[in-house]
């Protein structure tokens, strides 16, 4: 089937100025002939080359100037010279190489099993040399294998009959079996007196046969001669792990480390037999392979290629896209190479004209397959070895290789390294207690990484909302125009200039992702996981926190000759007592309050305690071994029995010895270095060696998991329990006036590994010595290497409940750190951020200001703004996510978003979604997953809020709990009651009942008398108010605005309800003054030949304001002072006093300054006016304007930008119309704002007024 094409306007890169027709959508559109095949890099054509003329603006948005422009140098004389010559997509030729006399040393980003020769099996490593050659390693010859305990019978001369039984019962086409071995082993699960046992060493010549295997003999059909007659219900197999897995423990080859094929041991891949594209194709025996352990000078990276890409489809009106109908017509590209700052290609490939973008090459396309194609040639030139993006696996990638697939696109699937290997997106499910319940899919891209930058953020960050703009602006200090998908379709198919628009758009998603990756160093840390734990950089975001920890176990135990069983564990109901919480001392603490924390608890306790499998003993065993208690083993406080080090050293001791040693060495090279990318790599490597420390202890108390031992997880809570108890008694028994202390201590909140302190002194220095004292005294109490640690003191405090509290967080007491809180409102997700907001500012009011009465009156006018409905919806707004489909009870999140499917199923939630809504008045009795609605619905269909609901089940249990430990449950619980609770009364939405015979009459618009009776019934007034017809229409005209539109759609811009509310107030407006227009009686009253009177239309727009002038010339000056004071009193936003207000804080050189830059801007490029458009911060254009007007971020909260005036401009234009308003009505005398004056400047005020 053909593509969508697009209608004969021009031939194809022809200078055309015609504007394109709006079509109702790409699929209506008329199509032809498919053009002539070629290749499609061959074809490609910057715009920056096309022909003088073309049409579009190149004035640089605020995105284009600040980062694109700087992301190339000199590029002076852009319209005279091509900007391709900073983006070559190739990588470095490679010249002079000789596997005879070069070592091939790279690092291997990715391991996966492959055959070659016929079938045989091998280890593919993907990597990529220190000068940026690609590279693909076969590694051959390593078998994989099992163990099994051999039978007190069996002997060395049984092995070649046992594995011709074991063949003929596997029974495969080929020979399965590649041999039997007797080899002396160790079983890692209980300690066995260092004693070594025979083991059978099963290898077979394929992993592919390696289950089948295992299958056979835990089965008990390999009972050869009935050798495993006590076997009761199978055979226990050990070793179970995946092949690749299995390859990297016994070649000592971590993830993401560097690997050496020495010269002339390897051989370079015949051109008839390679299966890569990549520029090196080598084979090695594993026997010569080199891994280096990834510390010093092989702890670096690099030159990797890392892709970032957005694409954008034109939808249907009220549809999400769909591949089968819904074209791509734009993917944007930004590439980079690790360890630079600056991208080396800035490309977007667009179906359709686009005009030109500030150094970024535009390839334009009249058909989508060319384009498709065209794109994925590009991937296979720039070869990357990272592809990055916002919401790939789930959107981009199905949704590019769906439409290939719909428009036969052949060949397009092949975006792999290999060449017979195409890409395929398959659903999954991925469910976890961390991340829940969410629908997945995955897309092989052979021999290239893939971060999706979502799902990145979702599993190491909780926030509130998970759109790239909220990130943006969580992270990056920074959001976008973010285009709804409705709006792409029409900006598609308007002109050159709207298609630029949309192409600065889906370059800014191009390039967020790979800032945010830079920002949060998700590629440090995740490489520097790998390499500690050993795994595969895939295998840390397709698999869970088991496989990292297993990685290191079977490294350890290899070294040690000890085999691990393959334990099958399911779900348990066994459990065990977790950590101790000492019951808090609740109140509001006014002197400091000393924290010492045990340093790595669980970590330290399996080591001081030699809590490991290897150690574990039961009865029969110390009977047997004739061990002696404490000398030989212990008992735990929960009754189990571990072997001493005196006996044997456990495993899990000797990995957190090497893991917490190898974090302090990371920590001393981190204080040190200097170089950026050095130091994002040192800091990622001891947070995954703390995080692996720490990670031991959590995977023995799982009970579905590899090695589960709860007598492990069981004894370490244990003792951290005995712990804490014991740090208060010997705290409260040492620290007191007895002893010589000037009062008691008293222990007031102990949680898990930390306990707070109060020593009576109100001194801060004198209370931060005495913690530093406790920990000494009370670590030398305890079995090294266990340490409490004097970390901070909270000042004041106010503690609510068990893992509630807050504080005035110190570590130096010359100044606090910052407000620490736990498990309040203020970092919950499910709460409003009215409550958020509100119990912040009561916080930083008790703690910092130590103004309590401030507080409650704070408390009140809030609850007071609430009920008076003079809160933004943004602040209303719940967000919850939508974890299943199926709950025990109805919820408010899941009810909405099935009314949402059926309004309009493409822009309802989805599983794994956070679902936004308020709640709405309703009739009596509703429940609240009733009263659940859309906020954007709310406003648009002008729904009352139940602003009661807010304040009884949002704002008084956290107030409640915070002021109640300083006043009393009886003055807390007055806050909620009295005069400022009283609320306006918003009638909820009824069709029912007498509304049935309701009818709609309209009122006059001066004083609301209903218009009845002929005369009046379709006037706009009444008779009595037709003298005031001018008054009215002026008082009318203005409330609305006239600045362009802004198509921006994140809900999560903290001003979008706002926004959307003053469209919506904007339109109401229009339709009042439209009745002005129906009534002939009220025209004539209007002159409106002379101009201008501005007095409303904030902010200004030069050219669509209407002038209007009321026969001025009629009335006295007196009188034209006294509508001008009148006008302007109505409208607050021109009131004087408002005006000098804000008009003190503007500093008139700089606005001067900015305003010049803009008309030497004009001046030098010979721009029109036309072609001048409105950029918010994130250069994205918001509409045409006059060259006299601004935008930068004027409804931005925050510190405005130094170099811009920031929101503070508009008070000067709107001065400066005022001024010129009242020159025009001579009343100059009245108004004269002698800070400025406009008329000494060349600005272009004049000729737009």
């Amino acid at each position: 089937m053909v593509g969508a094409l697009l209608p004969q306007k021009r031939v194809f890169g022809e200078a055309s100025s015609a504007r394109r027709n709006i079509d109702s959508s790409p699929a209506s559109m008329k199509k032809r002939k498919l053009e002539g095949a070629e290749t499609p890099i061959s074809r490609l054509k910057s715009s920056q080359n096309g022909p003088k003329g073309k049409p579009g603006s190149i004035q640089p948005s605020h995105f284009e100037s600040e980062v694109l422009e700087k992301l190339t140098q000199d590029m002076t004389g852009l319209k005279n010279r091509n900007s391709e010559k900073d983006q070559q997509w190739d990588r470095p030729a490679l010249t002079d190489f000789n596997a005879e006399t070069d070592n091939l040393i790279f690092q291997q980003i990715e391991a996966e099993e492959g055959t070659l020769h016929g079938g045989k099996a091998t280890v593919k490593l993907f990597g990529v040399t220190e000068t940026g050659h690609s590279v693909m390693l076969h590694v051959t010859d390593f078998l994989h294998y099992l163990y099994v305990a051999a039978p007190v019978s069996f002997v060395r001369t049984d092995c070649e009959n046992f594995k011709v039984f074991l063949e003929s019962q596997v029974a495969q086409h080929q020979p399965a079996i590649h041999s039997v071995q007797i080899v002396m082993r160790e079983n890692l699960y209980g300690f066995q007196g260092n004693q070594q046992s025979p083991y059978l060493k099963i290898t077979v010549t394929d992993p592919k046969f390696i289950n089948r295997v295992r299958t056979t003999i835990e089965g008990g059909n390999a009972n050869w001669k009935g050798m495993w007659k006590g076997a009761d219900g199978g055979v226990l197999t050990f070793d179970s792990i995946q092949y690749v897995l299995r390859f990297m423990v016994d070649t000592k080859m971590a993830g993401m480390s560097w690997v050496e094929a020495p010269a002339s041991s390897y051989k370079m891949i015949n051109a008839n037999e390679r299966q890569s594209n990549c520029q090196i194709e080598a084979e090695i025996g594993y026997r010569d392979l080199i891994a280096h352990k990834p510390e010093g000078e092989w702890s670096k990276m690099a030159p990797l290629r890392i892709l970032s890409f957005d694409i954008e489809c034109a939808g249907r009106k009220g549809i999400f896209p769909e591949a089968n109908h819904d074209p791509v017509i734009q993917i944007a590209n930004v590439v980079t190479r690790y360890g630079e700052k600056k991208p080396f290609v800035r490309n977007v490939f667009c179906l359709d004209t686009t005009s030109l973008i500030v150094n970024t090459q535009i390839f334009e396309f009249q058909r989508e397959e060319k384009m498709l194609m065209a794109w994925r040639d590009f991937l296979e030139k720039v070869d990357p070895d990272i592809i990055i993006g916002y919401n790939i696996s789930n959107f981009d990638f199905p949704y590019l290789l769906d439409r290939a697939k719909h428009l036969k696109v052949g060949g397009f699937d092949y975006w792999s390294r290999l060449h017979s290997i195409k890409s395929v997106a398959k659903e999954s499910n991925f469910s976890s207690k961390q991340m829940g319940n969410r629908d997945t899919k995955a897309t092989n891209t052979n021999g290239r990484l893939q971060l999706d930058l979502l799902q990145l953020v979702q599993r190491d960050h909780q926030l509130r909302s998970y759109t790239l703009n909220s990130v943006s602006a969580q992270f990056l200090g920074e959001q976008k125009e973010d285009v709804h998908h409705t709006m792409i379709t029409e900006l598609f198919n308007g002109t050159p200039e709207s298609r630029r628009r949309l192409a600065v758009y889906c370059l800014k998603d191009a390039y967020l992702p790979q800032r945010l990756l830079d920002k949060l160093s998700c590629l440090e840390n995740y490489t520097e996981m790998a390499r500690v734990t050993g795994v595969p950089f895939n295998f840390l975001l397709s698999r869970g926190q088991q496989v990292k920890f297993v990685s290191q176990l079977f490294r350890k135990a290899l070294e040690q000759k000890l085999v691990i069983p393959n334990q099958r564990t399911e779900a348990s109901g066994e459990q065990y007592e977790g950590a101790t919480v000492i019951e808090p001392t609740r109140g509001y603490y006014d002197v400091p309050i000393a924290t010492l924390d045990f340093a790595s608890l669980y970590p330290s306790i399996i080591q001081a305690h030699n809590l490991c499998y290897t150690t574990l003993l039961n009865k029969a065993s110390v009977d047997k071994l004739g061990l002696k208690k404490d000398e030989d083993y212990i008992i735990t406080p929960n009754g189990d029995m571990f072997c001493t080090a005196k006996q044997r050293k456990g495993l899990l001791a000797q990995i957190l010895d090497e893991l917490l040693t190898a974090r302090k060495q990371a920590k001393r090279e981190l204080a040190v270095e200097t170089d950026p990318f050095k130091k994002a790599v040192l800091n990622g490597r001891q947070l995954a060696l703390k995080i692996s420390a720490n990670s031991v202890y959590g995977l023995t108390g799982a009970t579905v998991g590899k090695l589960p031992c709860l007598e492990i997880a069981g004894s370490t809570t244990s003792y951290g329990r005995q712990m804490i108890e014991k740090t208060k008694a010997e705290v409260e028994a040492k620290y007191t006036i007895a002893n010589g202390y000037a009062h008691d201590a008293q222990v007031i909140y102990g949680d898990t590994d930390s306990v707070m302190v109060k020593f009576g002194t109100k001194d801060l220095a004198e209370s931060m010595k005495l913690g530093e004292e406790a920990a000494q005294y009370v670590s030398s109490k305890f079995v090294k290497p266990i340490k409490l640690e004097f970390e901070k003191v909270y000042f004041p405090y106010l503690l609510i409940n068990k893992k509630r509290y807050a504080g005035l967080y110190w570590t130096n007491p010359d100044k606090y750190d910052k407000m620490d809180t736990k498990g309040i409102e203020t970092v919950r997700r499910d709460n409003c951020r009215l409550v958020q907001t509100t119990i912040e500012t009561v916080l930083r009011m008790i703690l910092i200001d130590q103004d309590v009465q401030g507080a409650q009156d704070y408390v009140k006018d809030t609850i007071s703004d609430l009920l008076q409905n003079k809160v933004d919806m943004a602040k209303l707004v719940i967000t919850k996510a939508l974890a299943k489909a199926d709950y025990a009870n109805k919820q408010a999140h899941v009810e909405l978003a099935e009314r949402m499917r059926k309004r309009d199923a493409g822009s309802a939630p989805t599983l794994g979604d956070r679902v936004a809504y308020v709640i709405i008045k309703g009739a009596a009795g509703a429940k609240n997953f009733e009263r659940s609605e859309d906020p954007l619905y709310v406003l648009e269909h002008n729904i009352p809020i139940d602003t009661k609901f807010y304040l009884d089940n949002q704002l008084a249990k956290p107030l409640g709990r915070i002021f109640e430990p300083m006043l009393g449950e009886t003055r807390a619980r007055s806050l909620l009651t009295g005069a400022h609770t009283r609320s306006v009364a918003i009638a909820a939405p009824s069709v029912g009942g007498l509304m049935k015979f309701a009818k709609k009459t309209s009122t006059c618009m001066g004083c609301k008398k209903p218009l009845v009776g002929k005369e009046e019934s379709g006037n706009a007034v009444c008779k009595n108010c037709a003298p005031r017809m001018g008054e009215l229409y002026t008082k009318t005209l203005t409330k609305e605005s006239m600045h362009c539109e802004v198509i921006c759609s994140s809900k999560d811009c903290p001003i979008f309800y706002m926004r959307m509310k003053a469209k919506k107030d904007v339109e109401d407006a229009g339709k009042e003054l439209a009745r002005f227009d129906k009534d002939a009686a009220a025209c004539e009253r209007i002159n409106i030949a002379n101009g201008p009177l501005l007095l409303g239309s904030y902010p200004f727009n030069f050219y669509t304001t209407i002038p209007l002038q009321l026969n001025m010339e009629q009335l006295s000056k007196e009188s034209r002072l006294n509508l001008a004071l009148q006008a302007l009193q109505k409208d607050p936003k021109l009131s004087l006093r408002a005006a000098s207000k804000r008009a003190m804080c503007e500093d008139p050189k700089l606005i001067c300054s900015w305003f010049t830059l803009l008309h030497n801007t004009i001046a030098k490029y010979g721009i029109v006016d036309a072609d001048i458009y409105n950029f918010d911060e994130t250069g994205f254009m918001m509409g045409v304007l006059s060259t006299a007007m601004v935008v930068t971020s004027s409804e931005r909260s925050g510190r405005a930008k130094a170099k811009q005036p920031g929101n503070r401009e508009w008070v000067t234009v709107i001065q400066v119309l005022v001024r010129e308003w009242s020159i025009t009505n001579g009343l100059e005398d009245w108004y004269k704002p002698k800070w400025l004056d406009y008329k000494q400047t060349r600005f272009r005020l004049d000729s737009a007024l």
